[in-house]
Parts: structure tokens; C-alpha cells; sequence
């Protein structure tokens, strides 16, 4: 009831000034090792989506790289490839890889380890959600990839899933939304069931059967971005850049236990919610980057509140321990490696209590941040994709860096 309240209390404050009358938002001094992973010498980081530890401080990254293979000359295409999960110790030193040639690791999205240290990987184009053990064996499985895809035509909609609804329950570039080229959005509302919404990087279609960008009430994805779990082991879901605009809610067996959202900008919809994560309390925060902020839920789907303070969130962690903060990447676009780019530190009411970094290139910068780690308060991990490395970064405290 007091976080309730705190929270409400938080947004009212928030409403009330505007953005630009805020306090200055106060400097954190950093370090950040932008290389403090080694890889083999014939290994090499490709886009870094995905980063996470585990209690005994193992790091396991999920990275864009490998060997795409796609089997064409039958009637079931067949993608596999492409995204590779590599493991290393505490002291950086590369132990192995986990899944290699799995049939799911196609288009890393991101890598979580829950509190008993199992490995969770999402999947954006195969559409599945992967838990290994700590020992990197698969043990359950979310979601579906397609046996075969369908490769439209440049600016082509993707085609209609059966029995109406967007292509959202395939995996692969069928599955993937708006296409540069593609009908404007009066076209694409009356273009046919499949026609997915406007939006940068796909998203928006229509679900099956139900509101725009709803989603079928089950574990069929469609691009799914993240995964958190609740103090009680049940499974929540970011589905997310494809066809659907919704959070998936699974018991810790992965029953489908209920689902919310759709495409939109009202509170309760999304446009691409790319980051999710889950406080001491329960309370279900997601980066809702599409309409640049972050909506407060409880475990059932209830609204609470939302952040409008935090730029464009596109990756969000919570702290361990009594005193829980969040962090949020701020990210750049990869199309704009100078705009915005730095990370805040915001507590669980929304205040900002400081920012750090900003676009770039070099060390102590950043390049679409795509998931954030923070298990402590003062020492964090950043997976960047448009600079195709893992950063480790350590807070030093307030001032001018």
C-alpha cells in the first residue's frame, strides 16, 4: 500500500511540471571497461543484444553473430543460425558456449539468468523463449518457430495468419512487421488482416482475431523482446516488435496464465515494449520505447503509473536488495549514433536521481544500449549492439564527470 501510494504520489508530481521545470538532473561519475570479456582469438563479438550474470558472477552474453543458414529448394524454407550465447568466468576468461546450433538461436534479442541461476534466452525472429540450467541444458521452452517462412517482396505486408490476424504467430522475417516501403497508415488499417500498423522497426499488426496488436491468448510470439519473473516464479513476457503489443503472463511451469495490452498510445497499449523487469513487490514495469516511457502494472495487468521522464527506455534493470533502483538506457537509434544515448538512475516512484554517458563511439560512450544489467547499485553491464561489445560499468558517485 505505501509503494502504492509513493508511486501515485510520484506521478502527480511528475504531471504537475513540466519536464523542462525539473530539477537538474544530477552527473554520475563512471568507469567503463569496454573490453572486459575475452573472446578466443578466432571468435568475435557480432551486435551485442544481450548480457546477464549469475550469483557466482559467470557472464553470459547473446550476440548477433554466427553463420545464418536459410535451405531453400523445398516447400518448408528453413532458417537457422545466426546468433551465438558464449559464457565467461568472473574474471572475464572465456569458458564455452551454451546452445551451440540450436534451432532457436537466430536473431539474439536477450539473454536473463532468474534467481535460481537458470539461463534465459529470447529469440526475436524465431519467436521463442529458451531456459537452460546452469549447466546449459534446455529445459523448457516458450513460443514457437516456424518451420517455414514465407520471404515477401521488398515493401510487401506480410501475409494474413489462418483464420485472420496478423503473421504474428510465425518466426522469421514473416513475422517482422512494417517494412520501409510498405502502405501508409490509412492504407495499412484497410489493407487486409495481416497489414501490420506504421512503425519504425516493425509492430502494430492486428492480433488474431482480437484488438489491433492484442495477441492470441497463448505462447505463439511475435518478436519477442524480454523476460521477468515475479518473487512466485511466474513467467512474464515482452512480445513486442512484430504483430503484437502485449505482456504475456505464464505460471512457473510456463501455463499461459493471462495476457495485456495492444497497439497504441493510451495507457495500457504499447508501441514496441523492448524492456521488462519486476520489483520486490511485484510491480511490472515496461519500456514502452514506441511512445517514450515506462508503464507501471501489477501482476495481473492493472495499471498503476507511468514514467514520461526517462527519454526513449529501451533497456531497464532493478537492483537487488532492500533498496531497489532502476536504471534505464535512454538509446540512441541505430540510424543516429549522436542523438541522446546516456543512462539514468531513477527510483521506483519515477525521480530521476542522476544520469550518465551519451552517445559515441569510444569508452565511457554509448551505441543502442540494448539490455542493461544491475544486480548491485554501483556496478552494471551494457550490451550495445551498434558498437558490437559488452561494457562493464562502475559508479563512483554524484558530480561533474
Amino acid at each position: 500500500m505505501n509503494r502504492t501510494i509513493q508511486i501515485a504520489v510520484g506521478l502527480l508530481a511528475l504531471a504537475a511540471v513540466p519536464l523542462s521545470a525539473q530539477l537538474v538532473v544530477a552527473e554520475l561519475t563512471y568507469d567503463a571497461q569496454i573490453e572486459p570479456l575475452k573472446l578466443p582469438g578466432n571468435l568475435n563479438f557480432g551486435e551485442v543484444a544481450g548480457v546477464a550474470t549469475n550469483s557466482k558472477g559467470d557472464v553470459f552474453v547473446y550476440t548477433r553473430t554466427g553463420h545464418p543458414t536459410l535451405s531453400l529448394g523445398t516447400a518448408r524454407p528453413f532458417a537457422h543460425g545466426g546468433s551465438r550465447m558464449f559464457r565467461f568466468d568472473k574474471t572475464g576468461k572465456y569458458v564455452g558456449e551454451i546452445g551451440q546450433g540450436s534451432y532457436a538461436m537466430l536473431f539474439a534479442e536477450k539473454v536473463k539468468v532468474d534467481p535460481q541461476d537458470n539461463i534465459w534466452v529470447v529469440d526475436q525472429m524465431s519467436n521463442t523463449i529458451m531456459e537452460f540450467d546452469s549447466e546449459g541444458r534446455l529445459v523448457m521452452l516458450l513460443g514457437r518457430k516456424a518451420e517455414s517462412e514465407t520471404v515477401p517482396a521488398r515493401g510487401a505486408a506480410p501475409p494474413a495468419a489462418p483464420g485472420g490476424g496478423g503473421a504474428g504467430g510465425g518466426g522469421g522475417a514473416a513475422a517482422g512487421g512494417a517494412r520501409a516501403g510498405g502502405p501508409p497508415p490509412q492504407q495499412a488499417a484497410g489493407a487486409g488482416r495481416g497489414a501490420p500498423a506504421p512503425d519504425a522497426e516493425g509492430g502494430g499488426g492486428r492480433g488474431r482475431g482480437g484488438p489491433p496488436g492484442a495477441g492470441g491468448q497463448q505462447d505463439v510470439f511475435s518478436r519477442p523482446t524480454d523476460v521477468a519473473w515475479d518473487a512466485a516464479g511466474n513467467i512474464y513476457v515482452a512480445d513486442g516488435l512484430g504483430n503484437n503489443s502485449r505482456i504475456a503472463k505464464f505460471d512457473k511451469n510456463g501455463k499461459f496464465v493471462r495476457s495485456w495490452g495492444q497497439t497504441g498510445t493510451a495507457t495500457g497499449q504499447f508501441r514496441q515494449p523492448r524492456s521488462i523487469a519486476i520489483d520486490a513487490q511485484g510491480l511490472v514495469y515496461v519500456a514502452d520505447a514506441g511512445n517514450r516511457r515506462i508503464q507501471v502494472f501489477d501482476g495481473d495487468g492493472n495499471f498503476k503509473t507511468r514514467f514520461l521522464n526517462v527519454g526513449t527506455p529501451r533497456a531497464i534493470c532493478i537492483t537487488q536488495g532492500p533498496r531497489q533502483v532502476m536504471y534505464v538506457s535512454n538509446s540512441n537509434p541505430p540510424e543516429d549514433i549522436d542523438a541522446e544515448g546516456n543512462i539514468y538512475k531513477v527510483d521506483l516512484t519515477g525521480k530521476l536521481l542522476g544520469t550518465f554517458g551519451h552517445a559515441g563511439r569510444l569508452a565511457k560512450e554509448f551505441n543502442a544500449v540494448n539490455q542493461l544489467e544491475c544486480r548491485t547499485e554501483n556496478e552494471l553491464w551494457a550490451a550495445e549492439i551498434g558498437n558490437w561489445r559488452v561494457s562493464k560499468i562502475t559508479l563512483r558517485g554524484t558530480g561533474t564527470n
